[in-house]
């Protein structure tokens, strides 16, 4: 059986955003009218962090974007550095059309450069009706809104195998400190504690993100991501001192630091739910689930 431990954190989100057509080298913004193939013989590009099999199975999307309307589309991917990527772009006259990025700050930087073009009245009619407030805040920069959220996830939950758990003699654990006992007595076991996908900049992201809201509280944790408190502050040291201890230890990560920062999340995954397990745990949000029941054949809560 495949179980969960939840921790601390919700909300992983990704925004839609419609550059400017001065963004896109003077062309007008792609727009869906009526009709079956509305957008016949027109370009859309789309630019998103994925890569590798995440982009592979993207790729799904778009294919039934240009099914249902004719129009081509095209994928760039921009790895963790979304804004450096796409400011480059602009400045080089190729922007995409459309970005997917994954922090709400991003929304304000794009906006303040001017980058960004609002949604069209016919969108904000679908946003009022469809959106709740909030959802419709977090697209929203000076009362113009610019982007809309397609995904979120609850970003604080603890993979583990019932089986490596059981084969060491421990029980689900139920705070931090638990889980590193617990993940020390797995080690001991012969399976490394933890698969971490240090590849991939956003999981690392959330692993301090939790930590540092569990340590730090509600109040530090949004003046940090306000630029309202430095990376030096105090707060943000005890944190990463704290992953530190785990990450440092190469017996709890599986691979080690170096086979940490190869591997990628779906890696992760398979890495505590492949044919070959070696981890007994790993940490990332609910969207876990979909990889380890449809790349390795898992029933969600029995297997």
């Amino acid at each position: 059986m495949m179980r969960r431990r939840t921790t601390l954190l919700t909300g992983c989100t990704a925004l839609v955003l419609a550059l400017g057509a001065t963004a896109c080298g003077g062309s007008g913004p792609v727009t869906a009218g009526g009709g079956d193939k509305a957008l016949s013989g027109q370009s859309v590009t789309v630019a998103g962090v994925w890569s590798g099999t995440e982009q592979e199975n993207f790729q799904k999307v778009l294919d039934a974007f240009t099914e249902k309307t004719g129009a081509k589309t095209s994928f760039v991917s921009t790895g963790d550095n979304v804004s450096t990527v796409v400011g480059s772009k602009i400045e080089g006259g190729n922007a995409p059309d459309v970005v997917m990025v994954p922090q709400v700050g991003v929304l304000g930087q794009f906006a303040g450069n001017g980058w960004l073009k609002p949604l069209s009245k016919t969108a904000q009619k679908s946003v009022d009706t469809n959106f709740a407030d909030v959802w419709q805040t977090y697209g929203t920069v000076d009362g113009t809104l610019y982007g809309l959220y397609f995904k979120a996830a609850h970003k604080s939950t603890v993979w583990y195998s019932p089986d490596a758990l059981a084969q060491a003699g421990v029980e689900p654990p139920k705070t931090y400190d638990e889980m590193l006992k617990a993940g020390q007595t797995v080690s001991d076991s012969g399976l490394a504690a933890f698969s971490v996908a240090g590849q991939d900049g956003w999981t690392l992201t959330d692993w301090f993100e939790n930590v540092y809201l569990s340590q730090a509280g509600p109040e530090k944790y949004d003046a940090l991501a306000a630029h309202e408190l430095k990376w030096t502050d105090a707060s943000v040291v005890e944190a990463l001192t704290t992953l530190g201890k785990l990450f440092k230890d190469e017996q709890l990560v599986a691979g080690g630091q170096k086979g940490a920062l190869n591997t990628d999340f779906p890696g992760s995954v398979e890495k505590v739910f492949g044919p070959k397990p070696e981890a007994g745990m790993v940490y990332e949000g609910d969207f876990v689930a979909g990889v380890a029941k449809d790349q390795f054949g898992k029933e969600i809560g029995k297997d």
